[in-house]
């Protein structure tokens, strides 16, 4: 089955920000993460190690997801794909 060039674009587009995304988990989950512990001050009241990996990198993969489910239902809608739609 050959997809059109509009679901080309689309496929495209999905895979560019799951690619983006992805690239902004691994950053906060591993890079970030092995330096905070150099990073040796206050933050909110407690080290800034401590905070970005108890608290900081959970409110990121929340916000990751909200972002993701937002672009990929505007997609969705203009490329008329969306949920119900035939």
């Amino acid at each position: 089955m050959q997809l059109s060039a509009r679901h080309q674009e689309y496929w495209r587009k999905n895979l560019q920000i799951t690619a983006l995304l992805l690239g902004i988990w691994f950053f906060v989950t591993f890079i970030l993460v092995f330096f905070a512990r150099e990073m040796t001050f206050i933050f909110f009241g407690w080290p800034f190690s401590f905070w970005v990996a108890a608290q900081g990198a959970l409110v990121v993969y929340c916000l990751i997801i909200w972002y993701y489910a937002h672009y990929m239902n505007k997609l969705d809608n203009e490329y008329g794909v969306a949920e119900g739609e035939a």
